[in-house]
Formats: C-alpha cells, sequence, structure tokens
C-alpha cells in the first residue's frame, strides 16, 4: 500500500556558510493512512524540521513531499495555505486557545476563517468525541489543562484532515492528564482511521503508537513497530549516548 505522506530525498539546512546546519539529510520516510507514527530524537536531530516539512510550513531545499497524491513542494504559498487549512490538523505543547472563545467557538474556529458556516451539531459532536460534551460554553481559563488539550485536538480534528500533526501534545500535561490525552489520540487511530505523526520525547507516549521513528543527525537511526515504554528510553539512551541502534538509513522500507 502506498504511503499517504511520502517524503523522498528531503534536504534542509538552516544557516548559511561555516555555520549552515543540516537539519535533514536526504532523508526518505512514509506514512501509511490511518497509523499512529511517534518520531523520536536527540536534541538537533530533526525532528521539528521533519514535521514542518511534511506539514508544508517549511520548504525543503532538495526532495518531495507527498500528501494525498498532492505534491507540496510544487504548490504555491496560497495552495499551500488551503491544503493545510483543509487537509491538516496541528496539535502542539501549548494549547494556542483563544482565552475570550468558548470551546465551541474556539472549534468552530478554523471553519469560520475557511468562510463555513459549521453543521448543524458539528462542533458540539467534536466537543463530545473529545469527552467534552458538557463543556462546550467554557472558556479556556475554565478549563484545566488537559480538556484545554482536548479542545485543542477537537479544533485540529473538526475540519477532518487528512494527517493530523502533533508537536510534543502532552508535554505541559502531569503524566495521569497526559496519558488521557494519548488515549483520546490513540481512540481517534482506531476507530476513526486517523492518521498522526507526533513529535515526542517522551518513552510512555512513544509506546502508544504503531510505529517509532528515530531520528539522528537529520537521518533515521531507528524505524520499529510499537514498543514498550523501556524499550524506547533503552534506545534512546544508546541514541543520546552516541551507541548505534541499527546502521543509520537515508531509505526506509516501511514496515508491515
Amino acid at each position: 500500500m502506498e504511503p499517504l505522506l511520502d517524503l523522498r530525498g528531503v534536504r534542509r539546512r538552516h544557516g548559511r556558510g561555516a555555520g549552515a546546519v543540516t537539519a535533514l539529510d536526504s532523508l526518505t520516510l512514509g506514512f501509511r493512512a490511518g497509523t499512529f507514527t511517534a518520531v523520536m530524537g536527540p536534541s538537533g536531530s530533526g525532528k521539528s524540521t521533519l514535521l514542518q516539512c511534511a506539514a508544508g510550513l517549511d520548504k525543503p531545499d532538495a526532495g518531495t513531499v507527498t500528501l494525498d497524491g498532492a505534491e507540496l513542494t510544487t504548490l504555491s504559498e496560497t495552495e499551500l495555505t488551503l491544503l493545510r487549512r483543509d487537509r491538516i490538523g496541528f496539535v502542539f505543547q501549548s494549547f494556542n486557545l483563544l482565552p475570550s472563545l468558548t470551546a465551541e467557538q474556539n472549534v468552530a474556529l478554523p471553519l469560520r476563517l475557511a468562510g463555513r458556516r459549521p453543521a448543524r451539531g458539528q462542533v458540539r459532536d467534536m466537543l463530545a468525541a473529545v469527552g467534552l460534551a458538557e463543556r462546550g460554553g467554557h472558556r479556556p481559563a475554565q478549563l484545566s489543562g488537559g480538556q484545554q488539550q482536548r479542545v485543542a485536538i477537537a479544533r485540529a480534528l473538526v475540519t477532518r484532515p487528512t494527517v493530523l500533526f502533533a508537536d510534543e501534545p502532552t508535554g505541559a500535561l502531569d503524566s495521569t492528564t497526559g496519558r488521557g490525552v494519548l488515549d483520546l489520540m490513540r481512540d481517534m487511530v482506531d476507530r476513526h482511521g486517523q492518521t498522526i505523526v507526533m513529535v515526542t520525547h517522551d518513552p510512555v507516549a512513544a509506546a502508544r503508537a504503531d510505529r517509532v521513528v528515530f531520528l539522528v543527525d537529520g537521518r533515521v537511526a531507528d524505524d520499529r513497530g510499537a514498543m514498550t515504554p523501556q524499550t524506547v528510553a533503552d534506545l534512546m539512551t544508546g541514541l543520546e549516548s552516541g551507541l548505534s541502534t541499527g546502521p543509520a538509513a537515508s531509505a526506509v522500507v516501511l514496515p508491515c
């Protein structure tokens, strides 16, 4: 099966001259529909740049990024804006909710910014899907951190995106609350076929994914199926101490 999201030979450098840094080094990586992938690696390994290039927020210096048949690297800024609006969802460590709006209004915001009137019950149904059916009239300050992140997830999913990108989505939450958010994301994949790509430093979060990709120096150092938190932690310890977990590769075959 062809990957839904496909990066081929992607190279991205930041800066110029002697101070330039290669964030992604001819990276080839694919993500299948309906899967949950965690991306890990030491600081500076290219995780955030991978997410930005895959989501069309940053253009690579070389290579191609294709999302569901659309090659992002050939699109204009206007076309990229429309694609991100309609087919890509984002969840960040900071919830980025507008404090003056209720939960319902925050969730409806992407639709209204796109000039679309939410269908009757659409926003309430999405809040119900993330367990906040009774919190629609509450503003962010009246919600816990976990509830605010659930609102952010509902907002990201209300447009029914092809891919949901999550950048440290549990980083600002305590372990119990973070576990609830991970349960929700896992459920979105298992029950609704959502495709999720999540950058995380947390082995417990990564262990909830179907697949864990480890980056080092902008290249794939390891690519495995579901693992226990301890196995993830051991692999990260090896990477951070300079030990090889396997041959680094610029081309990776998707696991079956």
